[in-house]
């Protein structure tokens, strides 16, 4: 679920999105830079085009574990590091509130169904949580009452012919865990790996589609920034400590890719990958040739910080390790900030993936920023952003704008760098203050599916599905509950949480009978254009770039 670089929600410590965090990316971002030569082709011709999605195209909607599900400590569960955010520090939430109740889904999962029932959607990813079916993180405490409720969820949904789409991980490490450093130290890797072998052999008869971790480029940057909330001195170590996180994540998927092939693949035949969130980049000024340089650093880095490892090399981009290697040695250090990956490492880093999961919320512009002092993700090569102001802006969620060429190019771009994957856009969505005649979220929805059609059937890409965040309000993260992305309204002040649809989930209704974007949302996205800024009447050089 959700930034421009979307990053509040996605954050175990953050405040709500905000620009620094973003900053933060790009900093990161500018670190990596792949070549120019040979970019995507350009846009064939558009005539006759009917808008239709193909028979097998899947559309579905997301939530996440600790957003929805309530019941904090019922039956067994253990708390999570949002727990104790929440209880212990308050203030980090913008309106004070909690996920303790949230929107009752461990009460209404089939309620949750039915939304998803009546949209017409074929399947429904949402997340485990770990301190569920582990209390303490570790494989010695299986709760029984944890899986039992998972087993309901997922009957339920085959039962109402809606496929699930499993997340492993969305960010709610157990607090035992956290207390040993959560993801900073590698213990967590182990750790995962056991939790998802036990998710595999309960579930992984009827769950066909997995995601390991989600986002895990925001969760970096989370114990980079903010972690101080976390009672781990160690973690202010900035510049190192996102770093090291980003390699035990990417050692924990890969290591729970191969575990699911030698142990559950040939019986389960599932397909396996990773969220990763990728924002669009377009430069500050279409005339800077140093904005358009940054534009294309910023664009590689946020597809190669992981992409890399998991898609391409085995290992983290070479400019990436060059840069940060340097950096350091100047800064006084005798290794480099950025940790290595072993031969052996890459090995089985390299190719673990069934498919491109991709999360995709907004387009940013970007220029050079002047050095930083220190080691830290600011300071490694910095760029900073700003939001693209002629395109309408979230009313409660200041980072995103109706942006869907970004959408596209971002698909092109993929395609280019990686080859012909499928790609399944596992989040989309828009945030509002509660709509029901929600038309800001159904413009959004309908320009980026004509964007994703045009990538499909001009480009070429290879997208086989589209997830909704979200199908149904809940706690989005630190913004609490003053951002609603879902397709249906939840009244968070009534204990019955009734679900009430909205504007958009009619129109999502349909677009999976019809698997046709309406015509209006067809014209409607030549007017949140990239290529035409109203400031400079020009067209911004990427799509020349690209071309």
């Amino acid at each position: 679920m959700q930034q421009m670089v979307r990053m509040t929600h996605k954050l175990n410590f953050t405040p709500s999105r905000p620009e620094v965090v973003t900053m933060a990316m790009c900093a990161l971002i500018a670190v990596m830079v792949l070549s120019l030569n040979g970019r995507v082709s350009g846009d064939q011709s558009e005539e006759n085009l009917n808008y239709t999605f193909p028979e097998g195209f899947m559309f579905g909607a997301a939530t996440a574990a600790y957003q929805i599900e309530g019941a904090w400590n019922v039956d067994g569960k253990g708390p999570s590091v949002w727990d104790t955010l929440v209880h212990d520090f308050p203030g980090f939430i913008k309106d004070n509130s909690t996920g303790d109740d949230a929107a009752k889904s461990y009460y209404l999962y089939k309620e949750d169904a039915k939304v998803l029932k009546d949209m017409g959607m074929d399947y429904y990813r949402f997340s485990i949580s770990w301190p569920r079916i582990m209390p303490t993180g570790f494989a010695n405490n299986i709760s029984q009452e944890g899986i039992n409720y998972y087993n309901k969820v997922i009957n339920n949904l085959i039962a109402n012919n809606i496929t699930p789409m499993v997340t492993i991980f969305h960010w709610d490490t157990p607090k035992d865990l956290q207390d040993l450093g959560g993801w900073a130290n590698d213990i967590i890797v182990q750790a995962f790996v056991e939790y998802a072998c036990v998710v595999f052999e309960k579930f992984g008869d009827r769950v066909k589609w997995w995601i390991t971790v989600n986002e895990p480029q925001m969760q970096s940057m989370a114990y980079e920034r903010y972690s101080s909330v976390s009672h781990n001195p160690n973690m202010m170590s900035r510049g190192i400590v996102g770093y090291t996180t980003a390699r035990n994540y990417i050692l924990a998927h890969a290591l729970a890719y191969r575990e699911y092939v030698k142990k559950f693949k040939k019986s389960q035949n599932g397909k396996i990958s990773l969220s990763m969130e990728i924002p669009w980049f377009e430069p500050l000024d279409p005339n800077s040739a140093e904005d358009k340089d940054a534009a294309i650093r910023a664009n590689d880095a946020a597809l190669g910080w992981f992409g890399e490892p998991i898609f391409g090399s085995g290992d983290f981009p070479e400019i990436m390790k060059e840069k940060i290697e340097y950096l350091s040695k100047k800064q006084g250090f005798p290794w480099s900030r950025l940790p290595k990956f072993s031969p052996e490492e890459k090995k089985l880093i390299k190719g673990t993936y069934d498919f491109f999961a991709l999360n995709y919320y907004s387009t940013s512009l970007v220029t050079p920023a002047e050095n930083l002092s220190g080691p830290s993700l600011f300071a490694d090569l910095g760029v900073k952003t700003t939001k693209a102001w002629w395109l309408p802006i979230s009313n409660s969620s200041t980072w995103l704008t109706v942006s869907p060429q970004g959408c596209r190019r971002l698909l092109r771009f993929i395609k280019k760098t990686y080859g012909d994957l499928e790609i399944v856009i596992t989040e989309n969505g828009f945030s509002d203050e509660g709509e029901i005649d929600d038309e800001m979220r159904k413009t959004y929805i309908g320009t980026h599916l004509a964007e994703i059609w045009k990538a499909m059937y001009i480009d070429g890409v290879n997208v086989t599905g589209y997830t909704v965040w979200s199908s149904i309000d809940n706690m989005e993260w630190t913004n609490g509950y003053t951002a609603k992305f879902g397709l249906y309204y939840v009244n968070f002040t009534d204990p019955a949480r009734p679900r009430i649809p909205k504007a958009s989930s009619y129109m999502m209704k349909e677009i999976t009978s019809t698997h046709k974007v309406p015509q209006k949302y067809v014209d409607l996205a030549a007017d949140f254009s990239l290529d035409i800024r109203p400031e400079t009447r020009q067209k911004p050089v990427l799509e020349t770039l690209l071309n």
